[in-house]
């Protein structure tokens, strides 16, 4: 593909069906929908280049009644571009296109350009995951739901070899929380199993202090933004007095001045969603800026379907993480592709013996 190939954009809406009631402090799942964007060079149509644009409802900047109409219009401004062939310099035209405030539409556009450039191979950059079939360790996710259904899915997780859980919490009285805690830790040490929760800004000021002390307790790796976001002087008050680490989720949502938020509200850790800060650019900025601070990181799916999963597990691999990530999500739905993604022994897997499920 030479630089002034000429590339035809189109898309596929999907609405993906929750296996179950997912539930978060937001409320409860029961479908998401995603558009998978594809790309062909005009003179090559047989090789297909995917990505997936995907929109959080009541958390991503684009979520609105009118994203399919900015998205039809943004693949047309696409195809009169002269694209590169140059990963770097898609991603910066994808930037500099694609307006900050549709997050998600970047991060689509970009991934299915670098598929393409690829070979359409579900390739997005050189790295482990991929190139190398290295697997990555992830954490569990258990879901809020009531005692009994979360009960059972920490049994499973446990019992499926995850080193590593990530419980949501917040939406049932907490006492409850506590003893499912407890359960865990009464059958795993720290050593043993590590335990994150995540309040999705369940807390309100008054309580978090209070609630984060009972946690330590317990010997958690941290908690996911125990207060709603946008407040980032309390945020910072509690990062300084915390007995267990802060890591800051829909606190980075929509935000432009990233150093300014990392220095005034100083917190532990930040977690990268590509989907919902903008795509592989915005993302990558976000580590540079927390490792010159030492802050911690990790990256998360934001319950895309396989095409977006299989893209940010390839970033995640090409920035060599140390800690398990948060990328176990590819089970969630009745009606998701089938792709060579695998979990199983706390770890996601790139199968190149499977194949992927051509979208439609």
């Amino acid at each position: 593909m030479t630089p002034s190939s000429t590339i035809k954009f189109s898309y596929i809406k999907r609405n993906l069906i929750f296996r179950f009631d997912a539930g978060t402090s937001r409320g409860v799942l029961k479908t998401r929908e995603v558009y998978w964007i594809k790309a062909i060079h005009a003179d090559h149509p047989e090789v297909e280049g995917w990505g997936e644009a995907a929109p959080l409802v009541g958390l991503s900047p684009d979520y609105s009644p009118d994203f399919e109409d900015f998205l039809v219009k943004m693949l047309q401004t696409a195809e009169n571009q002269p694209w590169s062939q140059s990963g770097k310099e898609i991603i910066d035209q994808v930037r500099s296109m694609v307006p900050f405030e549709f997050p998600s539409i970047r991060f689509g556009l970009e991934t299915a350009l670098l598929d393409l450039i690829h070979g359409g191979k579900k390739k997005i950059s050189s790295n482990p995951f991929y190139d190398l079939n290295e697997p990555i360790p992830i954490n569990g996710l258990i879901w809020m739901g009531d005692r009994d259904f979360m009960l059972e899915q920490i049994d499973q997780k446990l019992t499926e070899g995850f080193d590593c859980i990530k419980m949501k919490i917040g939406a049932i009285d907490f006492e409850q929380e506590i003893a499912l805690l407890k359960y865990i830790r009464s059958r795993f040490s720290p050593e043993e199993v590590v335990l994150r929760v995540d309040a999705n800004g369940a807390f309100s000021n008054q309580e978090a202090l209070e609630k984060l002390r009972r946690l330590a307790d317990l010997s958690l790796h941290s908690i996911e933004q125990p207060i709603p976001a946008g407040n980032w002087k309390a945020m910072h008050q509690l990062c300084q007095s915390t007995p267990l680490p802060v890591a800051l989720d829909e606190e980075l949502i929509g935000v432009k001045e990233k150093e300014q938020l990392l220095d005034t509200i100083q917190p532990q850790h930040i977690i990268l969603k590509p989907t919902l800060l903008g795509g592989i650019q915005e993302t990558q900025a976000w580590i540079g800026l927390a490792e010159e601070r030492g802050i911690g990181w990790w990256m998360t799916s934001a319950l895309e379907s396989n095409i977006g999963l299989n893209a940010i597990s390839q970033l995640a691999s090409s920035l060599h993480p140390s800690i398990p990530q948060g990328l176990g999500t590819g089970k969630l739905y009745l009606n998701n592709l089938e792709s060579p993604l695998e979990v199983h022994s706390g770890k996601i897997h790139y199968n190149p013996s499977l194949p992927w499920e051509y979208p439609a």
